[in-house]
């Protein structure tokens, strides 16, 4: 279906790039060159802009003000955000200036497909019973694989060319990140779809009982097998079999599961005879194969029979685009299951402190939260203090009622989350707006103590080396001299980290010293 979709930029090249790839989907692009201009086009055609895709950065009316804008004339077209700066901070503010979706430049034509899909379908009824039908049946297709990062579209793609073959695949990745989810989705996908899909949690099955487990046995096979065991490999035929946490499995089943995967057979403890199983393997794990492998734990023949086709799945903290659509999603999946009258709606505070959080559980913990809130929610709308958990555990912030605004102490920085209408929910580390420029910048009196502020006393930036400086410094601070622990929130290996030391003649053994 057609849809007419506003570019608001101040760059002709990206205009015309954005347009190309909007027409190339079908849709019609309308052109506005700054806030201001884009904000009287949207008035001009009111009820006929389906998205906006705006950049932030413009003279005359920049995209902040322009969010502020349509805000207060009550305008709700979903906005996706451009930025060319990947940092979290310009995504939380615009995230709680209202922005449904953000894209980091350059975007490309499929990760701006999703964004622009994801807009369109606002009114996600159909969805809705869609997904209570899924949760169901437990059948997965990749289209309910919920992605918008340009790193899970990757992901989805090699899965996609998986599924055209048996090859044996590895799911890599940390505990909640999906592996389960993406390995049934290539099951449907594949010649197989309709056949059994059965999973086993290798490290979850007590070791003297994996092998019987995984291959059967049969009757008085050893004291306590009263009856015969099929064995998952069995019960999996013609279909899938999913060994999560195959980094678990002991050193001397891995032997009989060698023999499985070369010769498709399988010996039954107990039986005289091997069995033929057709089956195809789908591995996942969260520990590294190779260095399992190089400790002795992990067999290397059986590593390189299942390592053929290994796809990696990042975490959550590291697609943080995905996170926006993955809360809708959420929300309106359990809004359903509570049979709630209407789905609630996630405040742009809210939106922003989630998109804020790294979610160590990945996509499991945040569906939990979501779960809890919306079950104890009390109104229409999730806001911030439905997230108590979340808000207390991101290092800095504070939650503030929604009746004022004050700075109080989280640690080493003074940073401030929460609902109000006139000052940003979440306000970053490291004070990046120009002062006195829209709502966004902190009045003087209200400047965090340790805020790193991006220009001088007289209004010009500061140079690159002074804040560096006082970066570094701050750093050593907040992580009380953990060098290992510096140098990796810093992003730099320990060797830079010491000669940035040096050169700014910090000693490492003094880190609470204050700049000079």
């Amino acid at each position: 279906m057609t849809s007419q979709i506003l570019v608001i930029d101040d760059d002709p090249v990206q205009r015309r790039l954005l347009t190309n790839m909007i027409e190339r989907l079908g849709h019609i692009a309308h052109l506005a060159d700054n806030g201001r201009s884009g904000l009287e086009l949207l008035e001009r055609k009111r009820g006929l802009i389906s998205v906006i895709l705006l950049d932030l950065m413009m003279p005359e009316m920049n995209g902040h003000g322009f969010l502020e804008a349509i805000a207060e004339r009550g305008i709700e077209t979903p906005v996706i955000v451009q930025t060319g700066q990947g940092g979290i901070e310009t995504v939380v503010l615009a995230m709680q200036a209202g922005a449904f979706d953000f894209v980091v430049k350059p975007v490309s034509p499929e990760r701006l497909n999703v964004a622009i899909t994801n807009a369109l379908k606002l009114d996600q009824r159909e969805n809705r019973g869609r997904a209570s039908k899924r949760s169901r049946s437990g059948t997965v297709a990749f289209d309910d694989v919920v992605s918008a990062s340009p790193a899970m579209i990757r992901v989805l793609d090699l899965a996609r060319r998986a599924a055209q073959s048996n090859i044996p695949i590895v799911l890599e990745g940390e505990s909640g990140v999906g592996k389960e989810m993406v390995a049934r989705a290539i099951q449907h996908a594949s010649e197989r779809a309709g056949k059994p899909f059965v999973t086993v949690n290798c490290g979850a099955i007590p070791h003297n009982l994996v092998e019987s487990i995984l291959f059967g046995h049969e009757k008085g096979a050893f004291t306590g097998a009263t009856d015969k065991h099929s064995g998952k490999f069995a019960d999996a035929d013609g279909g899938t079999l999913f060994l999560d946490e195959i980094g678990d499995l002991p050193v001397e089943v891995q032997v009989k599961l060698l023999r499985a995967v070369q010769q498709g057979e399988i010996e039954t403890i107990g039986a005289r005879h091997p069995q033929k199983v057709n089956v195809r393997l789908i591995s996942a794990t969260n520990k590294d194969l190779i260095n399992e492998v190089r400790e002795g734990r992990f067999r290397e023949d059986l590593y390189y029979r299942l390592n053929v086709f290994p796809i990696a799945i990042p975490a959550l903290r590291k697609r943080k685009e995905d996170i926006p659509v993955l809360v809708r999603t959420f929300v309106e999946r359990f809004s359903a299951e509570q049979r709630l009258t209407a789905p609630l709606v996630v405040s742009s505070g809210a939106m922003a402190l989630l998109t804020a959080y790294d979610w160590p559980g990945n996509i499991r913990q945040l569906e939990n939260a979501i779960f809890r809130a919306v079950v104890l929610a009390e109104g229409g709308e999730l806001t911030v203090k439905d997230f108590p958990q979340i808000a207390t555990q991101i290092p800095g912030y504070v939650v503030a009622e929604k009746s004022g605004f004050t700075w109080e102490e989280a640690g080493p920085a003074k940073i401030a989350v929460a609902d109000a209408g006139h000052l940003p929910p979440v306000y970053p580390h490291f004070a990046t707006a120009e002062r006195g420029e829209g709502r966004n910048a902190l009045a003087a009196d209200h400047q965090p103590e340790n805020a790193i502020a991006s220009v001088d006393d007289g209004g010009n930036v500061r140079k690159l080396a002074e804040v560096e400086e006082e970066l570094i410094r701050f750093a050593l601070k907040f992580y009380r001299g953990q060098m290992s622990q510096v140098a990796r929130k810093l992003g730099i290996g320990r060797s830079t980290l010491y000669r940035k030391l040096k050169d700014y003649g910090i000693n490492p053994d003094d880190p609470f010293s204050e700049a000079a």
